[in-house]
């Protein structure tokens, strides 16, 4: 998956259409983003036999072309070059590029390989990774509500190990790779659009995609066109589906306030631990369900408290909105 964070979104679209109908465009917006997100792994199942580093290859490929088809109906290629004139900017559109990727390959390794569920996980604990990157990176200090939380978290990820058996290393990659990966597009900020910066952090891993081709081509063969009409068809769609979701979320997100968008953020992990439990059947003991139980309770009152946070004055961080 490739979301970007809540207040990067926002930023980027300057001050906040405040209306009713607005609102609701937004919040429709938002929705349907998560909803794409969340159904995701339906769709990378169904391009097998494809393997997760083709898929990732043709991701960046067709993400990177559908991309170039916006900024041309869109009229963005100004904006892109002024981007591309700062060199600070292009070098953190190429960190920002290099989180994604790990953060695709691990995602789609996960969903093809029986893991949805981690996968799922690691998006649930991401706003508490958000929080904890904000102390750590940002030096932000946190509320006592919000210390609770991650300490509630991490009993989690002890639980998981000890009961369970297995590091979740699919989840903490996903978790810390897209938190880290927010930072980055915050620092961007309002100097990067939403399509120049996919555009440009496509741009930075062709050269990581052609290899993979290359060498998948000269091992077990490409699928692309070699798996039937449909398979084909489905698969040129994947830079489709990269973008429209981050689009859609870009457009809700500076129409309704933050904590709508961190409330919402939970809809496409939701879905996902859904289609691995109960569709794909994956193993569910009861040390899972009592690792993920601990991270829903952190998870439930990191959001109350960022909704509480919300209707008072502003206070000495910021952190809990980014939930």
């Amino acid at each position: 998956m490739s979301r970007p964070d809540p207040e990067t979104a926002r930023a980027a679209s300057g001050s906040q259409i405040d209306t009713p109908r607005e609102r609701a465009l937004g919040g429709l917006y938002a929705f349907t983003a998560y909803l794409l997100w969340g159904f995701l792994p339906l769709y990378f199942l169904l391009l097998a036999p494809t393997g997760p580093f083709e898929l990732v290859a043709w991701r960046i490929l067709l993400s990177l072309i559908f991309c170039a088809f916006l900024l041309t109906v869109l009229r963005g290629w100004g904006r892109l070059l002024a981007v591309v004139r700062r060199p600070r900017l292009l070098l953190w559109t190429g960190v920002a590029g290099a989180l994604i990727y790990v953060n695709w390959q691990v995602y789609i390794l996960a969903t093809l390989s029986g893991h949805v569920i981690e996968a799922s996980l690691g998006y649930f604990m991401n706003p508490i990774v958000t929080v904890v990157l904000g102390v750590v990176v940002l030096r932000e200090r946190l509320r006592v509500v919000q210390w609770i939380a991650v300490g509630i978290a991490v009993a989690a990820v002890a639980v998981i190990v000890v009961g369970y058996g297995d590091f979740p290393w699919i989840a903490l990659t996903l978790a810390f790779t897209f938190g880290i990966y927010g930072l980055v597009k915050k620092r961007l900020g309002p100097s990067v659009d939403a399509v120049s910066g996919l555009t440009l952090e496509s741009a930075w891993l062709v050269p990581v995609a052609t290899v993979i081709l290359i060498v998948v081509g000269s091992t077990s063969g490409l699928t692309m066109g070699a798996a039937g009409p449909w398979h084909a068809l489905l698969l040129s769609l994947a830079g489709v589906i990269t973008a429209v979701p981050l689009l859609l979320f870009a457009a809700g997100a500076r129409r309704i306030p933050l904590t709508v968008v961190g409330l919402l953020q939970f809809i496409a992990p939701i879905l996902q631990f859904i289609i691995g439990a109960w569709l794909l059947g994956e193993p569910m003991p009861l040390e899972r369900w009592i690792g993920f139980a601990l991270v829903w309770l952190a998870l439930i009152v990191l959001s109350v408290d960022s909704v509480l946070f919300a209707r008072r004055p502003r206070g000495v961080s910021d952190v809990g909105e980014l939930t």
